[in-house]
């Protein structure tokens, strides 16, 4: 008979010990975890400090007594694993009844990461909260109870998903990120439809200005001294400013470890320490895209990790392939996903936009228009020059957005290409898509692109292009100029083209724009085919006016 040990629960743990039960009846399965609750919905705690998630045991998955009922595990809560010995196959263990030592066979860490608490002055003040278990969010909406305004540090999923709960419950918010924008799993050119949403609901931006202090005010309150000499104060203070694995226990265990304290483990989940893995948000894993190393503390590639690692445990083989990066959130009425990878990725990956990769922007309603309650949203489609493989993706929009991004991240999973997006059958009726899906969609506009059949020209070129002489034609019909005027352009639209092009020069190229980019290709193709130079402005005018959004 086997005996497995599980450090940590939730995610990773707690499913390891699920997985493990199921395919070995007869094994010892013990699983030690620190603090009271062995599998919560940790993603669910802002809803809870939100109240939108109104009773505390909804987050509770399982409790202690259940999970040894139903998988006949061993469940050891307020038992800190506090050393590791992979000579002699022992963890030692600290609880109320002591400390004391546990033999394995086999043993799965899950220990997950810590929230980052930089030696800020001030940090260690009784009204700064951060948030990791179901008690942090307790003592959160106690302090809701106690005053009207909040600063919320860091604009990662968990501040911004915080900063708007703590909105809906009729707080006062300042969100504070030391970076220029939020959400750096989103392209700058894309964030600021959520940096917009956040501000419309009054959630004031502290953008770029990090946090050097915090100083108990009076009243007791904080007040959050920023980098840049400015001030702000709240009642309390909400830190959430990343995580960092929570592995000092195995310091002397010989488990090999990266620079940031992550466990090092192969495609099987495997460290280098026979009989010993890891999983979830403490370890170093691999990118399916470009095989290098990363960590991705997220819940879902946590549960694969675990069920693929009880399987190494109990003798199947089966290798992880690496995590592609897909994550959504709501910030208030929007919805936003990102799958694979972001230009910063690629650029510090060295990779050259115009040269290594392209992308196209495109607005689609996420049903057909003629539906009641179509609407629109905004997709990002980023593609690799030499072969049309599908590197990223990111939507933002008020609906739809998440059945898209799923559908790339399973794209983007297998290296399919632009066309092959084209080709993908995906479910229509009216209230839920078009017969040309925006996927679809998506493909059409990057493969016009990769094949040559549109040139793109991105909002912050066409100052430079307009200064080198081209033209600028405006094709968008007259009812749409009041969404706002476009600088420098000569307003044609698209129905009288053809009947204008004598006015054309053949030596002077031209750019074209319309709304969104479609009628702006179908410009390009007019004029093209009448032997002009010819470039359209990716997205329209919508995608121009979220650059301007972006830098103001």
């Amino acid at each position: 008979m086997s005996k497995y040990i599980i450090v940590g629960g939730v995610a990773g743990g707690a499913t390891a010990a699920a997985r493990l039960r199921r395919l070995d009846e007869t094994a010892e399965i013990i699983l030690f975890e620190r603090g009271e609750d062995i599998s919560f919905a940790n993603c669910g705690l802002p809803y809870y400090v939100g109240d939108v998630i109104a009773e505390r045991g909804d987050l509770l998955l399982q409790t202690p007594e259940k999970f040894r009922g139903m998988y006949n595990v061993d469940v050891r809560v307020c038992s800190e694993v506090t050393r590791v010995n992979t000579e002699n196959r022992t963890v030692e263990v600290r609880s109320v009844a002591g400390v004391y030592t546990e033999s394995y066979d086999a043993l799965l860490l899950s220990p997950g990461a810590k929230p980052l608490r930089p030696p800020i002055p001030g940090i260690n003040h009784p009204r700064i909260a951060t948030l990791r278990s179901v008690q942090d969010a307790d003592r959160i909406r106690s302090l809701v109870g106690t005053g009207g305004s909040v600063v919320v540090v860091g604009g990662g999923f968990i501040g911004v998903e915080l900063a708007e709960n703590l909105r809906e419950r009729g707080l006062s918010v300042t969100l504070v990120e030391a970076m220029p924008h939020i959400l750096p799993i989103f392209d700058t050119d894309m964030i600021s439809l959520l940096e917009v949403e956040l501000r419309r609901h009054g959630v004031e931006l502290a953008l770029g200005d990090g946090v050097a202090g915090f100083e108990e005010q009076e009243d007791g309150g904080i007040c959050v001294r920023l980098s840049s000499g400015r001030t702000v104060h709240g009642d309390f203070v909400a830190l959430a400013i990343g995580v960092r694995p929570d592995t000092a226990f195995l310091d002397g265990s010989g488990i090999a470890l990266g620079e940031r304290g992550h466990i090092l483990v192969n495609e099987y989940m495997q460290t280098n320490i026979p009989h010993v893995y890891a999983v979830g948000d403490a370890v170093l894993t691999r990118s399916a895209q470009t095989g290098k190393a990363t960590a991705l503390p997220l819940a879902g590639p946590a549960n694969r990790q675990a069920r693929l690692a009880a399987d190494r445990m109990a003798g199947e083989v089966r290798a992880y392939r690496g995590v592609v990066g897909t994550a959504a959130l709501k910030v208030f009425g929007l919805t936003a996903a990102a799958t694979g990878q972001n230009e910063r990725a690629l650029q510090s990956a060295g990779m050259v936009y115009g040269k290594d990769y392209r992308f196209t922007v495109i607005f689609p309603r996420h049903h057909v228009a003629y539906y009641p309650g179509a609407k629109e949203l905004a997709l990002k489609l980023i593609f690799r020059l030499s072969d049309g493989v599908v590197l990223g993706a990111q939507a933002i929009g008020a609906e739809g957005v998440d059945k898209r991004i799923d559908v790339l991240a399973s794209a983007i999973g297998r290296s399919l290409t632009v066309a092959d997006l084209e080709e993908f059958e995906l479910s229509y009726a009216p209230p839920y898509s078009a017969a040309k899906d925006p996927v679809n969609m998506a493909g059409y506009a990057a493969e016009n692109i990769l094949l040559g059949r549109s040139i793109p020209l991105l909002p912050h070129e066409l100052s430079a292009e307009l200064a080198a002489g081209a033209r600028l034609i405006d094709v968008r019909p007259p009812e749409e100029y009041h969404a706002g005027e476009i600088a420098g352009a000569q307003r044609i639209p698209l129905p009288r083209l053809r009947e204008r092009l004598h006015e054309f020069d053949p030596q002077v190229p031209i750019v074209v724009c319309c709304k969104m980019g479609l009628r702006g290709y179908l410009a390009e193709q007019i004029l093209r085919a009448h032997g002009l130079t010819v470039k359209n402005l990716v997205g329209g005018y919508t995608y121009m006016k979220m650059q301007h959004e972006e830098r103001n």
